[in-house]
């Protein structure tokens, strides 16, 4: 799967609450650019939410057309899903684009890249971006130890930790709910 970094989003199943969040820095090269991106969409009326890593205008990109396979394919965000990530891997234009997304709804989490993968994570976690493993990792270590927090909940405390060690990650967070 490609290395994304210059940025983290994590998403959450847990207890019946679907939470997505991502950190709000946006770096070029070497410094930071903007502190306050917003990395998270809603589509679909709400019911389903995207997270994006990578460039922001290959992200863009992506999401314009993941909406529009959503819309091709009634909302069905593993169709949509699986139809984005062949024509990611299969078109020239869209195979240079330089971006990962995480999707979620009331019931899963996917993360597409584009390498045509479309993966359906174990423990209902999925994170992406240079700072993925430290807020996967806690994540994991707070759906298993603390199991009465929420998916938002435990969203924020692994950005939060992720920020606090990855140089391409800030505490300016934006976590959406389902």
């Amino acid at each position: 799967m490609t290395k994304i970094k210059s940025t983290t989003v994590l998403a959450v199943v847990h207890n019946g609450e679907v939470a997505i969040g991502a950190d709000g820095q946006a770096t070029m090269g070497n410094y930071v650019a903007k502190s306050n991106v917003k990395k998270i969409r809603k589509l679909q009326d709400g019911k389903i939410v995207t997270g994006f890593a990578g460039s922001t205008a290959d992200a863009f990109t992506l999401l314009e057309r993941f909406d529009e396979k959503l819309n091709a394919y009634g909302g069905n965000m593993k169709r949509a899903a699986i139809e984005l990530a062949k024509d990611w891997r299969m078109d020239r234009y869209l195979r240079k684009l330089e971006a990962m997304l995480i999707t979620a709804d009331k019931d899963e989490v996917l993360v597409i890249s584009g390498t045509g993968d479309v993966l359906e994570p174990d423990n209902q976690i999925a994170a992406i971006g240079s700072g993925s493993m430290y807020a996967q990792s806690a994540a994991l270590a707070l759906k298993k130890h603390a199991p009465n927090l929420s998916a938002e909940e435990m969203v924020k405390e692994g950005l939060h930790i992720a920020a606090d060690i990855c140089i391409y990650t800030n505490h300016n967070l934006i976590i959406e709910k389902i």
